[in-house]
C-alpha cells in the first residue's frame, strides 16, 4: 500500500504543477519547465525508495517491458497515477481557477514525434539511472530524470505542449488543453515510446 500512495502524492504534485505554472501561468515567462522538472525531481528523491518513483504511467510500462515490475503492480500504478492526474486538475480548477481558453492547435505528426522522442528519452533515463545493476545505490538519479522533462519541455514543448506523461495529458485535457481526441494520440505515443525503450534497455543490457 504505501508504494500506491506514493504514487498517487508524487503524480499528484507533478499534474498540480502543471497546471500552476503552465497551464495557469504562475511561473515567470519561460519558467514553467524549470518548476515541473524540478518537482519531479524533489518528487523522485522523496518516494523513489518507496515506489520507484514512476509518477507516469508511461515509466511505469517501460519498468514493466523491463521485466522489474509486475503486472498487478502496473495495472495498479497506472489507475493510482491516473486518479491523481484527475483529481490535480480538479483542484487546480477549482482552487486556482485555472482553465484553458481552447484546446491546444497542434499538427499531430509533429506531436508524434515530439513526444515519441522525449517520452522515449525519459524512460530510458529512469531505466538507465533507476533500474540497472550498474548504477544501483546511485544519489543523482532523480536529477538526472528531471532535468530529461525540464529539457524535453524547453525543446519541444511549443510543437507538442512537452507532455511526455499519460497522466499529465489526461490532467491537462480536463483542463481544456487538449480534446480527448488529441490526448488518446498523446498517450498511445507515450506508451510506444515506453516499450520502445524498455526493449533498448534489455538489448544494452543482456546480463539483466
Amino acid at each position: 500500500m504505501p508504494k500506491y500512495v506514493m504514487e498517487f502524492i508524487g503524480t499528484f504534485f507533478l499534474v498540480f504543477t502543471v497546471a500552476a505554472a503552465a497551464v495557469g501561468g504562475w511561473a515567470p515567462l519561460g519558467f514553467a519547465p524549470l518548476a515541473i522538472g524540478s518537482v519531479l525531481m524533489v518528487m523522485i528523491f522523496a518516494g523513489g525508495h518507496i515506489s520507484g518513483g514512476h509518477y507516469n504511467p508511461a515509466v511505469s510500462f517501460a519498468v514493466f517491458v523491463r521485466g522489474k515490475l509486475p503486472m498487478n503492480d502496473l495495472i495498479i500504478y497506472w489507475v493510482v497515477q491516473l486518479a491523481a492526474g484527475v483529481v490535480a486538475a480538479l483542484l487546480a480548477s477549482s482552487l486556482l481557477g485555472i482553465s484553458a481558453s481552447a484546446p491546444l492547435a497542434v499538427d499531430l505528426t509533429k506531436v508524434i514525434v515530439a513526444e515519441f522522442l522525449f517520452t522515449f528519452a525519459l524512460t530510458f533515463v529512469v531505466l538507465n539511472v533507476a533500474t540497472a545493476k550498474g548504477t544501483a545505490g546511485n544519489s543523482f538519479y532523480g536529477l538526472a530524470i528531471g532535468f530529461t522533462v525540464l529539457s524535453g519541455a524547453y525543446a519541444v514543448g511549443s510543437i507538442s505542449g512537452g507532455v511526455f506523461n499519460p497522466a499529465v495529458g489526461t490532467g491537462i485535457t480536463l483542463l481544456g488543453v487538449l480534446d480527448w481526441g488529441s490526448t488518446v494520440i498523446y498517450i498511445v505515443t507515450h506508451l510506444v515510446a515506453a516499450a520502445v525503450a524498455g526493449v533498448a534497455f534489455r538489448a544494452l543490457h543482456p546480463g539483466e
